[in-house]
C-alpha cells in the first residue's frame, strides 16, 4: 500500500476488536511527554475511551479519558481525570515529513502493524478539517458549524504553528486560525462564548469567531474556534523582548496596551453581568488556600509563606469592596497582538488548569491588570543584565493607559492589585516547576518582593 492510501478503520465483521484495543498502550506513553499535557506530575494508570468517530478513512476523532495515581494525601483531593481531544492518523508507513507526528506502530489489535501519528501534523488532515467547517454538519456526535456571514474559501493551505501552548492551532492561507482545544471540558469554553459576545458588542479589539466545532458527547463541549488570522501582527512578547534587546522605550506601546485592555473590559461589563463584592475574605482565604499544595510541589516557597499569607490576610481584612465581571483570566503579554490597527486581544480560554466553571465566573478586572503587570517583570527578569526600571516603566504607563480608558486606576486598589499579583506569582512558580524549571527564578524573584511587608 502507497504511503498516501488510507486505511479504513470501520469493523469489517461482526465482533471485530475495536480500535482502542491498539491504541491504548500507544497513548499512555505518549500522552505524558505532550506538551498540552496537564497531568505531568501524576503517572498515568489507564486511557480509557469517551468517544470516537471516523472522520475518514485512516483518522479517528478521539476524546479519551487520562485516568491518574491518587496524589499524596497533603495535597487535598484527587482532581478529577482530564479528557483529551485527538486527532489519529493510521497509515502502513508515514513520509519523513510526519516524523515527528510519529506516535508508535500498533502491537496488538485490529491496527496492529500500522503506523499510528498525529493527524494534525498532516496537511490533508487539517484540509478536511476547514472543509467540515465550510460546509456545516455533523459527523456522529460531532458538529461543525459557521457564521454564514462570513465568506470561508476553499483551497486555503493549512500551516501548523509550533509554538509552546496549551492547545494545538492551524493557520490557514495567513487568513484564519484554527485554535483545536486538547484539554477538554464540559460546557461552551470562553474562548467562543467571549470573542462571540464581544462581537455583538462590536469590540474591535478581538477577532470575531467564524466557525466552531463542539460535540454532544459524552456531554456538550466546545472542540475547536476558527477565527481571522492577523497577517504581520507580532505578539506582546516578542515585541517586547525586541524592544529589550534593542535598548528601546516600551512605554508608549504599554500605554496603549492598558488602554485596549481596558476598552475589552468595558465590552465585557457591557455583554455580560457586573456584580459587586463587599466581602474580600472569601477570595482572600480562597488564594491563601493555593499556598500549601504549591508549597508542598515547590518547596522554595516555604520560606516566604508568612509574608505571603500577610498579603492575602491584609486584603482579606479590607473593608472596601471590588467589582467583579466576565474578565480575559489569563492575560500576559504573550496574549495580546500587535498589528497596524493597533493592539488585540487573544486566548480568552482562562488558565487551563482551572476548571471551566470557575474560568467563566465574574472575577475583578484587577486580576487581568496583575497578570499583564506580572508579564512586564517576566519580559525584563528574562534578558541579562536585568533592568527592572524597564519592566518599572511599563507598569507605570500599562495603568495610566488602563486608568485613561475606563476612568478608574487599579493602582488606587493597592491591596488587591497586591493579592492578585501574589496568587498569579504563585500559579507561575508551580507552572516553571513542572514545565520550564530553569525559569523558575523568574517567578521566585517576585515572590520575595511580594512577601515583603507592602510588596
Amino acid at each position: 500500500m502507497a504511503e498516501s492510501e488510507t486505511v479504513s478503520l470501520r469493523p469489517r465483521t461482526p465482533g471485530i476488536v475495536h480500535p482502542m484495543a491498539s491504541l491504548r498502550g500507544l497513548l499512555r506513553e505518549w500522552l505524558p511527554r505532550q506538551r498540552w499535557f496537564a497531568g505531568k506530575d501524576r503517572p498515568v494508570t489507564e486511557v480509557s475511551l469517551l468517544s470516537m468517530t471516523e472522520l475518514y478513512p485512516g483518522c479517528l476523532h478521539l476524546l479519551v479519558r487520562a485516568e491518574h495515581t491518587a496524589p499524596p494525601a497533603s495535597l487535598g483531593p484527587p482532581p478529577p481525570d482530564d479528557c483529551y481531544q485527538l486527532l489519529l492518523g493510521v497509515r502502513e508507513r508515514l513520509s519523513p515529513a510526519l516524523r515527528d507526528a510519529f506516535i508508535g506502530f500498533a502491537e496488538e489489535g485490529p491496527l496492529t502493524g500500522l503506523a499510528v501519528y498525529d493527524a494534525l501534523h498532516d496537511p490533508r488532515s487539517a484540509t478536511l478539517l476547514l472543509e467540515r467547517l465550510r460546509r456545516p454538519g455533523s459527523a456522529g456526535p460531532l458538529h461543525f458549524e459557521r457564521d454564514p456571514s462570513v465568506p470561508l474559501p476553499a483551497g486555503l493551505a493549512p500551516r501548523l504553528l509550533d509554538a509552546e501552548q496549551s492547545n494545538t492551532s492551524i493557520v490557514y492561507g495567513d487568513a484564519f486560525i484554527l485554535k483545536v482545544f486538547r484539554r477538554i471540558q464540559p460546557g461552551v469554553n470562553p474562548d467562543l462564548e467571549v470573542p462571540q459576545a464581544l462581537a455583538r458588542q462590536r469590540c474591535a479589539r478581538v477577532p470575531a469567531p467564524v466557525a466552531w466545532i463542539r460535540t454532544t458527547q459524552p456531554q456538550d463541549a466546545t472542540l475547536g474556534v476558527l477565527q481571522p488570522f492577523l497577517p504581520g501582527a507580532a505578539d506582546g512578547w516578542a515585541l517586547a523582548q525586541r524592544a529589550l534587546a534593542s535598548g528601546s522605550d516600551f512605554t508608549t506601546e504599554a500605554y496603549q496596551l492598558g488602554r485596549a485592555t481596558a476598552e475589552v473590559h468595558l465590552s465585557l461589563a457591557t455583554a455580560f453581568p457586573t456584580d459587586a463584592r463587599g466581602d474580600n475574605g472569601p477570595l482572600a482565604a480562597s488564594m491563601a488556600g493555593r499556598l500549601g499544595p504549591a508549597a508542598h510541589r515547590v518547596p522554595a516557597l516555604e520560606p516566604y509563606l508568612p509574608g505571603l499569607r500577610a498579603a492575602f490576610d491584609t486584603f482579606g481584612a479590607c473593608r472596601a469592596g471590588h467589582a467583579v465581571q466576565r474578565i480575559h483570566g489569563d492575560l500576559h503579554l504573550g496574549q495580546v497582538l500587535r498589528a497596524r490597527s493597533g493592539w488585540f486581544v487573544i486566548d480568552f480560554e482562562g488558565e487551563p488548569s482551572r476548571p471551566l466553571a470557575e474560568r467563566r465566573s465574574a472575577e475583578s478586572p484587577v486580576r487581568d491588570v496583575a497578570g499583564m503587570l506580572r508579564s512586564f517583570d517576566y519580559a525584563a527578569r528574562t534578558r541579562r543584565p536585568w533592568h527592572p526600571e524597564w519592566a518599572d516603566r511599563c507598569r507605570t504607563a500599562y495603568c495610566a493607559g488602563y486608568a485613561a480608558a475606563a476612568g478608574w486606576d487599579p493602582r488606587a486598589a493597592p491591596r488587591l492589585l497586591r493579592a492578585y499579583e501574589t496568587d498569579r506569582a504563585v500559579y507561575e512558580v508551580v507552572y516553571e516547576a513542572r514545565h520550564r524549571p530553569d525559569w523558575l527564578p523568574v517567578p521566585m524573584a517576585a515572590i520575595r518582593r511580594l512577601a515583603l511587608p507592602g510588596g
